[in-house]
């Protein structure tokens, strides 16, 4: 499961507030080629969105963003989620996550927090907010003294099309986080075409 978004290298973040735009939004993901999507849990409308995508295109890998409680990781594991997200490292957390077998990336932004996340199992990692913590150029320091571990990071947090490309080019970075091809502002006027669009775009980007 993580193999897939290791492979497509973009991990499409979603925030859906109707759950009426969960299958609209899903099916313009899978349009412009992308078998993916992470529903974050900022809204009430998280744990039925990831059910229902994942029942109407079982080809597609559904994860729960945002994932801070045991209850928002039950609740996700629940409806179907295949992976989970967290923007911080609780290893209470990657423990019950590990326990469910779902793969758990937990979030870092600080030498310790990698430590930490690598002591507790985890070798892909969320690196966030990523451009508020430097960067390309934070992501090359951290590679000096982590990259032999085998540690792979997701930077997230102010990545876009215009600088998702420095960023995959670094050996550390697996995969970039972002919701610029599915954008809330998108999502509420409907624009499913331009989701389409842009989410070709972004794959022709990864290249």
């Amino acid at each position: 499961m993580i193999g897939k978004i290791l492979t497509k290298r973009i991990l499409p973040a979603a925030i859906i507030d109707n759950l009426d735009d969960a299958i609209p939004l899903a099916g313009a993901l899978l349009e412009g080629g992308l078998d993916i999507i992470e529903v974050t849990f900022r809204t009430g409308a998280a744990a039925e969105s990831i059910r229902q995508i994942a029942k109407k295109f079982p080809e597609m890998l559904v994860g729960a963003g945002t994932v801070l409680t045991d209850v928002q990781l039950a609740r996700a594991i629940e409806a179907g989620a295949k992976f989970c997200v967290a923007p911080g490292l609780n290893p209470e957390l990657v423990v019950k996550g590990d326990a469910a077998k779902i793969p758990f990336i937990p979030g870092v932004a600080t030498p310790t927090e990698v430590d930490r996340a690598i002591g507790a199992g985890c070798r892909i990692l969320k690196f966030f907010p990523a451009e508020a913590l430097g960067g390309v150029k934070m992501l090359k320091a951290l590679a000096g003294p982590f990259a032999h571990t085998g540690v792979k990071f997701i930077p997230t947090g102010g990545v876009d099309g215009a600088n998702a490309r420095t960023y995959l080019d670094l050996p550390i970075v697996a995969a970039v986080g972002g919701s610029w091809m599915l954008a809330p502002a998108l999502i509420k006027v409907k624009n499913w075409a331009e989701i389409t669009r842009l989410t070709r775009e972004a794959l022709a980007l990864v290249g």
